[in-house]
């Protein structure tokens, strides 16, 4: 049984200029120990995903529909009681949020808001909060730990802030641990350093990482496998190594294609043309038809389904390039 299983989930939004269909029937799966990488441009419905997962959409404007299933350790999560929910958030998944400067408030200590976290959840008396507080930071790199658990934000770095995000998600030992762009507005080394620490953590609790990113280097660095969003629907998943060295699905081509290459100087970057359009009106069929240069006239016509690239095989794509019916193919393999 997996540890996370994510079907058919649907998270819509009322605004003035309509419904904005933000995530709009994903499915997915993470087992236990597990490292799943979640790839897209801003506006694919990746932090939003994250935040359903956890009961944490705001309703209104938001609302999770009907049919939407969120199962965690084989417990229905959108069926518990807010009170459950509240022990598990926090306790049994956590979840390390974009910017940290954001996320900490500015007016209390660092230790404080790691105390937070240990009194409520493990019960621990002021005393042993500080102590179990002291050894997460020195666990988490922190130089001085005792001096920094009393200092405030605003006295930190950019990653020393997000080693407090780290330290504070992992203090109760999560099973399961969500980290929504651990590395932004981090430069290259203290982004190295950062999930350095990601994996040797994952590793010493065996837990599982649900990494969102839009670095794909970072997901060939640390991923076991991927899961591609687009439109606020996944159209692509596979291990890392498929996805990234036999790409199906065009827009993930367009990612790979749009990065720099290692001594490339001059060679002009390919990026995808156009932007996300808007959750509120999706185009018709499929949805990156738009910025396709391989569409036709099916993509247009009708919406491909998620299905798998081989018959039987865990890999899939939503493309009708890849599930063309054979009255549309040609003798050349190619749409007519």
């Amino acid at each position: 049984m997996p540890l996370l299983e994510v079907t058919d989930l649907r998270t819509y939004f009322t605004t003035d200029a309509g419904v904005a269909r933000a995530v709009d029937g994903v499915s997915l799966q993470l087992e236990a120990g597990e490292t799943l990488g979640i790839v897209g441009e801003s506006g694919c419905g990746k932090t939003v995903m994250a935040l359903s997962i956890l009961g944490l959409i705001p309703s209104p404007p938001g609302e999770i529909v009907a049919g939407s299933s969120i199962r965690f350790n084989g417990e229905e999560l959108l069926e518990v009681k807010p009170a459950r929910l509240r022990e598990i958030r926090g306790n049994e998944i956590s979840m390390i949020f974009q910017e940290p400067m954001t996320s900490l408030n500015p007016v209390l200590t660092v230790g404080h808001q790691i105390e937070e976290v240990l009194r409520l959840h493990r019960g621990l008396k002021r005393r042993e909060a500080r102590a179990a507080g002291v050894a997460l930071l020195a666990e988490v790199g922190i130089s001085e730990p005792d001096q920094r658990y009393d200092s405030y934000p605003h006295q930190m770095s950019g990653g020393m802030l997000q080693r407090i995000m780290i330290a504070i998600a992992l203090s109760c030992e999560p099973r399961l641990l969500i980290a929504d762009e651990p590395t932004t507005a981090l430069d290259v080394t203290i982004q190295a350093q950062i999930l350095d620490l990601l994996v040797s953590l994952q590793q010493k609790h065996g837990m599982a990482l649900l990494l969102i990113t839009h670095d794909l280097g970072v997901v060939a660095e640390v991923c076991d496998r991927v899961v591609v969003m687009y439109g606020g629907q996944v159209v692509e998943t596979g291990t890392t190594e498929e996805i990234l060295s036999h790409p199906k699905h065009p827009y993930t081509q367009g990612l790979l294609a749009s990065l720099p290459g290692i001594g490339d100087r001059d060679v002009r970057l390919n990026p995808i043309p156009g932007t996300v359009p808007s959750a509120v009106d999706w185009p018709e069929g499929c949805r990156f038809r738009d910025r396709c240069s391989f569409a036709w006239e099916r993509c247009a016509e009708s919406e491909p389904d998620l299905l798998p690239v081989v018959a039987g095989a865990s890999r899939s794509a939503r493309c009708w390039l890849v599930h063309p019916d054979e009255s549309s193919i040609d003798r050349a393999g190619k749409p007519t």
